[in-house]
């Protein structure tokens, strides 16, 4: 099964592809989706672009996206919200499986705590799927959020969404 993993950002949207069979796990693909332009609908529009060619070109079985986590900027939660939008929009309009992960269930399960740091869950990403070159922190966390969509996806209740259905 094809997993892609979703770190949703305005910025920066990182994404990681990997194989899972079984309890096997491979490394396909990650990367960086740079968000372009000024205006807020331009880069929605740009990250959207971008992440429907990496759909097109590994083609996954199944996505995860990171649940958008409140802080005390309602503004920036905001427009993070909506980026992460657009991470749910892509693969549903591919028809896919969609599951939803806490930042904490993530780290948790690729680290084994869940406040481990971002350099913790680098070093876990790096050791679950060999040989791996990572693009950034971002590609990194969509990696995590792959692997633990691999684990949980088997699980009765996982969560998942197809073409918008509630979870």
């Amino acid at each position: 099964m094809r997993v892609l993993g979703i770190d949703p950002g305005l910025r920066n949207l990182g994404w990681g592809v990997i194989e899972a069979e079984g309890s096997r796990l491979s490394h396909v693909a990650n990367g960086i989706c740079h968000s372009e332009g000024t205006e807020l609908a331009v880069r929605l529009l740009s990250l959207y672009d971008q992440l429907s060619d990496v759909m097109a070109r590994f083609a996954p079985d199944t996505a995860a996206v990171e649940h958008t986590f409140v802080n005390k900027d309602a503004v920036g939660t905001l427009k993070l919200g909506q980026a992460r939008g657009i991470a749910l929009l892509v693969p549903a309009q591919a028809g896919i499986p969609i599951g939803e992960y806490a930042p904490n269930k993530v780290k948790k399960t690729v680290v084994g705590v869940g406040h481990a740091a971002k350099v913790q869950v680098d070093h876990m990403v790096k050791m679950q799927l060999p040989g791996v070159v990572i693009n950034g922190p971002d590609a990194a966390d969509a990696l995590a959020i792959a692997i633990c969509h691999a684990h949980y996806i088997r699980a009765p209740g996982a969560g998942l969404r197809i073409k918008g259905t509630a979870a």
